[in-house]
């Protein structure tokens, strides 16, 4: 059968010209862990993340906790945060309540109308949670934690979202890398990491992509139940302890930054850009360092550790099912 002209034009137009796929994909600029009152310079890496950003251009920037303390003498820090134009949001680490600050006076010294919220961008809702709930009324010290009125909160999030989700906090919800006796993931984190998944089953038009946590200053990616649990390293440093004291940079900047000979300190100030796309991907920009002083390894620290202990933002390619 010969087809007529005007009908294989229309065959030709129907399989060249079908609607192209409308992806929408988001840019953020991201640091965790800066830890501005412990180094000595740490107004030159608050600052040249900034410059950098002014220059990329995200769509936001976020730090995933761990920044300062709201006293006088670091509000120049903070000053060079505020000199981004675009939209900034915090997450609360567990060091942002050191020297007797309380939870209200850092949410409020930021700007934030609470500890854990939620905010779209470019067709992604992002969820804030804050890992620092008690598991008791009574308990001291650092916590690890999301507690009952928080994941009530979170479920309600869940159950109205209409758009892919992406997660942020400062303690992990992935699993912990097993150095002993140190805590990386928060307690709870199975029972979330279930909550997530039951989501992802039932509304896949809202799935969670992925989780971005700082506070271990390691550098690491997996993939749990179909969502990606990303670790953003320290801007500054991998904490080591006590025991494995070195100085770093000199007698005289020891006597003022006593913290410094506990860590092995990073050259360079790590941070990266992220882009988050419906197609299917994130893409981590990376970025790379080298310890000053010592490796942690040269002083004995655990050798297990070396696939996430590194001086380095890894560059990744991350896919992940769309449905």
């Amino acid at each position: 059968m010969r087809l007529s002209l005007a009908s294989m034009l229309l065959i030709w137009l129907f399989a060249h010209c079908q609607p192209t796929p409308q992806y929408q994909s988001v840019r953020i600029g991201m640091c965790s862990d800066v830890h501005l009152p412990t180094m000595h310079d740490s107004e030159k890496r608050i600052g040249a993340f900034i410059d950098s950003m002014l220059i990329a251009r995200p769509d936001f920037i976020i730090e995933l906790g761990d920044f300062l303390i709201p006293e006088e003498k670091y509000v120049p820090y903070y000053e060079h945060w505020k000199r981004f134009p675009g939209p900034k949001y915090h997450v609360i680490g567990n060091h942002e309540m050191d020297g007797g600050t309380t939870l209200q006076e850092a949410i409020a010294y930021r700007g934030m109308d609470n500890s854990y919220y939620s905010f779209t961008q470019k067709g992604f809702l992002f969820l804030v949670l804050d890992g620092n709930d008690k598991k008791y009324p009574d308990q001291k010290g650092y916590r690890s934690y999301i507690g009952p009125v928080q994941i009530q909160w979170l479920k309600e999030q869940l159950a109205a979202a209409e758009m892919p989700i992406v997660i942020f906090s400062h303690q992990g919800i992935g699993t912990d890398p097993g150095n002993p006796g140190e805590r990386y993931s928060i307690e709870n984190d199975a029972e979330i990491r279930a909550l997530f998944e039951a989501h992802n089953r039932e509304n896949p038009g809202s799935k969670i992509i992925a989780c971005f946590n700082g506070h271990t200053h390691h550098d690491q990616a997996e993939m749990i139940g179909g969502i990606w649990y990303i670790t953003i390293n320290s801007m500054s440093y991998k904490w080591l302890g006590e025991e494995y004291a070195h100085i770093r940079y000199s007698e005289a900047v020891d006597q003022d930054y006593r913290w410094i000979k506990y860590t092995a300190p990073y050259k360079d100030p790590l941070f990266t850009l992220v882009e988050i796309s419906t197609e299917g991907y994130i893409k981590i920009a990376g970025k790379y360092s080298e310890y000053v002083g010592p490796s942690p390894w040269e002083l004995g620290y655990p050798e297990h550790l070396k696939e996430v202990v590194k001086p380095q933002i890894t560059k990744r390619y991350l896919e992940f099912d769309v449905e």
